[in-house]
């Protein structure tokens, strides 16, 4: 019998959650807040988590983004935030779908039946999409499902070797496309933004930080 944790406050959404997803002969546990979510999700390991965003304590996006951190378990966002940016923000900290209030509670437990057939989180993403995710909308660059504080050169830079992973970008190509003024940066400039660049990533993921390749007498390139 599979489990699932519901983490939503409204407890009239739960309890419709609740009874629609025991007829169909799942364990359900219903939890309020972010802080329980996380308690009961580290001592009973459920198979699935249907998520809200707006908690009293935290928010859900908070919820999913700590619980990448160790599992790839299913997740379902549950919410009245309806914006492309929440979204897109959900599925990209690796939800696995987002579906906005008011829903059919049959609907629901038709798509949590459909992502646990399919087997896993992110079954939309590429291999490589749980290494690194660029949020256009946010303009914002993210390292195993975590936020890089980048400046905004190591951004662009960042975002255009993604733009086309395997293509090796010139230091004079990447300073057209990143600068206002290509003029007013060297070579070495590009350089030390590479530099800075690797080191973020490695304070998440080794991996991650060998990403970025130097071809020599050539330039850089991102290979996934």
């Amino acid at each position: 019998m599979p489990s699932v944790l519901i983490v939503e406050d409204e407890p009239a959404i739960a309890d419709t959650l609740i009874y629609a997803l025991e007829t169909e002969n799942f364990a359900v546990t219903h939890v309020a807040t972010g802080g329980e979510a996380w308690a009961h999700f580290e001592s009973h390991a459920p198979d699935f988590v249907v998520l809200d965003i707006g908690l009293p304590d935290f928010t859900g996006f908070d919820v999913c983004r700590t619980i990448r951190q160790s599992s790839q378990v299913p997740i379902l966002f549950l919410t009245a935030r309806s914006s492309e940016i929440d979204q897109v923000l959900g599925l990209e900290l690796g939800a696995d779908d987002y579906v906005t209030k008011p829903f059919s509670p049959r609907a629901v437990v038709a798509r949590v039946r459909a992502i646990l057939r399919r087997g896993g989180s992110n079954s939309t993403a590429t291999q490589h999409s749980d290494l690194l995710f660029h949020c256009c909308e946010t303009m914002s660059i993210h390292c195993c499902n975590q936020p890089l504080d980048l400046t905004a050169y190591e951004y662009k830079i960042l975002a255009i070797l993604l733009e086309q992973p395997g293509r090796v970008f010139t230091r004079e190509q990447l300073l057209i496309q990143a600068w206002d003024d290509p003029g007013s940066a060297m070579d070495r400039t590009i350089d030390a933004h590479i530099k800075s660049l690797r080191a973020k990533l490695r304070d998440v993921s080794n991996d991650a930080a060998e990403t970025i390749q130097t071809r020599r007498g050539l330039g850089y390139a991102l290979v996934l």
